[in-house]
Order: C-alpha cells, then structure tokens, then sequence
C-alpha cells in the first residue's frame, strides 16, 4: 500500500488550494464516500459552461485530498465537458488499465497505483462528481431562468 502514498500524492494531499466557502457561488454539491466517510464539497461559478471560480471544503483521506487538490489547481478555466473527460478518464485509469485524464488534469496519473486498491476509488473520484454535480446544477439553474423569461 505505500506506493499508494507516494510522495508525490502526499504533497498533493498536503497543499490544497482554493479552500473554503465561495461565498458567490453559483452553485456547490457534496459527495461523500461511503466507505470511508471521506467528504468533498465544492462551490462553483461558471462564465458559459467554464468554471470561472471553484472552492472546496474537504474532509477526506490523503487519497481524497490529492485528488481534490490537482483538481482545485487546474479547474478555473475548464469546461464542463473538459472536466467530464477527465473524469471518465480518471474512471478508465482506475479501472481499466487506461492512461489517465490528460491536458490539464494530467496531475492525476499521479493517483494510477490506486487502481490496484478498489476500496479506494470512490474517494478519489469524490472531487470529480462533487464539481460535476454544482456544474449541473448551475447550468440547470440558468436554464430555469431563461426559460422563465
């Protein structure tokens, strides 16, 4: 297991940026991982379909915070479908054999020993379906708006 903790993640996991409540989010959605309890929420603000600002509050193991933090490094910019990609990538990476998100959240292959670990996935996938999540419910927040007029 002590590759799984490698340096690298642990500095991830010991330098997470964009901490804290936005407080003019958009939009924020929390995901918690049964197992483990590991906890990420996330507050988004997007310019179109871009995340334009992103915080986080994370309460997760060291698995969970790496994640969370190569996300929170690379977010401000990306489109949605963008980090929808990195996502199934991430996905593919843990549990297919695939190579890993690449482009901006190329930090994440850090992470690929976890597929050897199936207990640990879903923490480190908490920070994906966290931002997707307030994603969606930002867009869909937008779209009631403009359909009211």
């Amino acid at each position: 297991m002590d590759d799984i903790y490698n340096a690298k993640i642990l500095e991830f996991a010991g330098n997470l940026p964009r901490t804290g409540v936005l407080d003019d989010a958009e939009a924020s959605a929390e995901k918690q991982a049964r197992l483990c309890g590991s906890r990420v929420k996330v507050y988004v603000k997007l310019d179109g379909d871009r995340v334009s600002d992103f915080s986080h509050e994370v309460k997760a193991c060291a698995l969970g915070q790496a994640s969370a933090s190569v996300l929170a490094r690379h977010v401000v910019g990306a489109s949605a479908d963008e980090i929808r990609a990195a996502r199934d990538a991430m996905l593919a990476m843990l549990k297919q054999g695939g190579e890993g998100p690449e482009g901006r959240f190329e930090d994440m292959r850090f992470l690929k020993p976890v597929k050897d670990y199936p207990s640990r996935h879903a923490s480190t996938m908490l920070t994906f379906e966290a931002t997707l999540s307030a994603i969606d419910e930002a867009l869909a927040k937008r779209q009631a708006l403009a359909e009211k007029g």
